[in-house]
């Protein structure tokens, strides 16, 4: 592997870096400065849904760049009017609200949350969040989180969340039982940080008959399942329900940081202006990714792909690995993968950038693979041909 031999004494010390710094990258292969191959299956957390360099997505961007970059939420922007009708078309819902990241997204979903509490005249609105979940690193969004680790330190935490295991109706209408200051449910439909967990689709429609016998949000974080991953626009759409309340980003703008809140007729107007802005959110650049990213998607077939291509990748996992004792189980949907193993894995990360390969492990045992929509059978072939004999080797340590 091709080492970087430290982290600039300038930049907080932050991130468990992998020794490599990339320098650019073609379809789902990244070269680092040195000139080394990697077969990216992570795209860039999830993100990079194009792959790189895509042949009609970067001329796109360039044109944009050319034309106009921000100019900030005092002007209307075209492009956002385009992209929120296209959101809403594959959602299901009405209304948009555009930011940068989907920490930020989760943030405007939580404080909808609790307006729409004050506005039905509960002081304390409390949200219902999961264990296990992951929604950001922000105070609110880390209280959210349900990961005592990385909120060490962070205390106190903020108050308002009532938090329950997950597939568990019996649970979750216990720990509510004759609360009137719940307002909503929040969750991701798969949960990406905590070790690709999915939430079954029976009891998502139990969840959704109960907030609406209830008068509760629905709130469903797709930041990491959503946008095409999982085989559908959303992962949710698998269980044939519609939140109130669908925060999005990472895969949106294949790379360009774009987050998004699309929201349903139960929590469209409860903003009202002053309530909630955002410099960078739905700058022209971003819009232009967002809305060039769905085209592309739909003229290449990715859905269908990411479902067809994840299937046989969960296979050919499965048919390589999964019989060892060492693997607990192989999960998750479309191009989002998760193998979970009997000890902590994190040294996989660089023994397999060693080899050529991009992933990550998460929950400490959870070999993640988060490929690009692009990704094709023969390098689902080659990805577990070079992770295989590492995960075998690692169980036999």
């Amino acid at each position: 592997m091709a080492l970087i031999e430290a982290a600039s004494p300038h930049t907080m010390n932050t991130y468990g870096r992998v020794p490599i710094a990339l320098s650019h990258g073609q379809g789902a292969r990244v070269w680092d400065v040195n000139g080394k191959v990697y077969l990216d299956a992570l795209a860039g957390i999830a993100v990079n849904t194009l792959g790189h360099n895509h042949p009609k997505l970067v001329p796109a961007l360039q044109d944009q760049i050319a034309k106009i970059i921000h100019t900030s939420n005092y002007y209307h922007v075209p492009n956002q009017e385009k992209l929120a009708a296209k959101l809403a078309e594959l959602s299901g819902l009405t209304n948009v609200f555009f930011c940068s990241t989907g920490l930020e997204a989760n943030e405007v979903a939580i404080k909808l949350a609790r307006k729409f509490g004050h506005d039905k005249g509960i002081e304390e609105p409390q949200i219902v969040v999961y264990e296990k979940a992951f929604h950001g690193r922000s105070i609110a969004t880390l209280s959210a989180t349900g990961n005592e680790k990385v909120q060490k330190g962070f205390g106190p935490m903020v108050p308002g969340f009532i938090r329950v295991p997950m597939n568990d109706i019996a649970a979750l209408r216990a720990a509510t039982e004759g609360n009137r200051n719940v307002v909503a449910v929040f969750f991701e439909t798969i949960q990406g940080e905590g070790g690709i967990n999915p939430m079954r689709a029976e009891y998502l429609q139990q969840v959704r008959q109960l907030c609406d016998q209830r008068d509760w949000l629905l709130m469903i974080d797709e930041v990491q399942c959503g946008m095409g991953r999982t085989g559908k626009w959303f992962a949710h759409q698998w269980a044939g329900i519609r939140p109130d309340v669908m925060p999005i980003a990472k895969g949106l703008g294949s790379g360009v940081p774009v987050g998004a809140v699309v929201a349903g007729p139960k929590a469209a107007n409860i903003f009202q202006p002053g309530n909630h802005g955002t410099t960078f959110g739905g700058n022209p650049l971003a819009m232009r990714a967002g809305v060039e990213t769905i085209r592309i998607m739909e003229e290449d077939g990715l859905l269908e792909n990411a479902a067809t291509v994840g299937a046989y990748l969960r296979a050919a996992l499965a048919r390589e690995l999964g019989a060892l004792p060492g693997v607990k189980e192989i999960r998750g949907q479309g191009l989002m993968i998760g193998m979970e193993l009997a000890k902590p894995c994190s040294v996989l990360v660089n023994r397999a950038a060693e080899a050529g390969l991009l992933i990550s492990v998460t929950a400490d045992s959870v070999v993640r693979m988060l490929p690009p929509l692009i990704f094709t059978k023969a390098e689902a072939d080659e990805a577990v041909g070079l992770l295989a004999p590492l995960v075998k080797a690692f169980l036999a340590e």
